[in-house]
């Protein structure tokens, strides 16, 4: 509990302000193996969207792909906005390319065009950083960027710091079903901060 009551004395200084969502409103939450839920006991019920769905009483769906790259994701998410025109996407994408060393010039060029992608449908976008796993877990500069370019709420610490807790995690890359909570009560601290919900 203690992240996620710094995270809310964080995010609350620097809340930008989201289109509060209706009872039936849905959230997609977009993104890779993280999102997915791989890692925890029983990922359809502790992912972290999964558990987010129980903590906010609205509709969240599970649209993480394992090993997914952000190129992969970019040509994915035009038919997920289109099937379920969420009202608000979680973004979180970049890992399998931080851990593939590949271009995070590319990267960032690839989450603005997701961004955009969303904004053009109607939806409204929160913005989840996930760190290089180096022994310094440091987030790139990226997602800050992305953020600021598009001024979205964006959670920058959440995931460092659940992957610097070896007892939140199932392996040296996954959270466990403990650490998917985390960033499930985290993620519905920033919603409240930004009054969404």
């Amino acid at each position: 509990m203690v992240i996620s009551f710094s995270l809310v004395s964080c995010s609350s200084e620097t809340a930008i302000p989201l289109s509060p969502l209706s009872e039936d409103a849905v959230i997609l939450a977009f993104g890779d193996s993280l999102t997915f839920g791989t890692g925890a006991d029983n990922s359809n019920t502790q992912s972290y969207p999964a558990v987010l769905e129980q903590l906010i009483g609205r509709t969240v769906v599970n649209s993480g792909i394992p090993g997914e790259r952000s190129a992969e994701g970019l040509i994915r998410l035009a038919e997920e906005l289109d099937e379920y025109q969420p009202n608000l996407v979680i973004l979180c994408h970049g890992g399998n390319d931080l851990i593939q060393r590949l271009s995070k010039q590319k990267l960032k060029q690839n989450l603005e065009k997701m961004v955009s992608l969303i904004q053009a449908s109607g939806a409204e976008v929160v913005l989840m950083a996930v760190p290089t796993l180096k022994l310094s877990l440091q987030v790139p500069p990226l997602y800050s960027e992305v953020a600021q370019s598009f001024n979205l709420p964006v959670d920058l610490e959440t995931f460092r710091d659940v992957e610097s807790s070896p007892s939140l995690k199932s392996d040296p890359i996954h959270p466990n079903s403990t650490g998917y909570k985390q960033i499930a009560v985290a993620v519905q601290q920033l919603l409240l901060s930004s009054g969404a919900i």
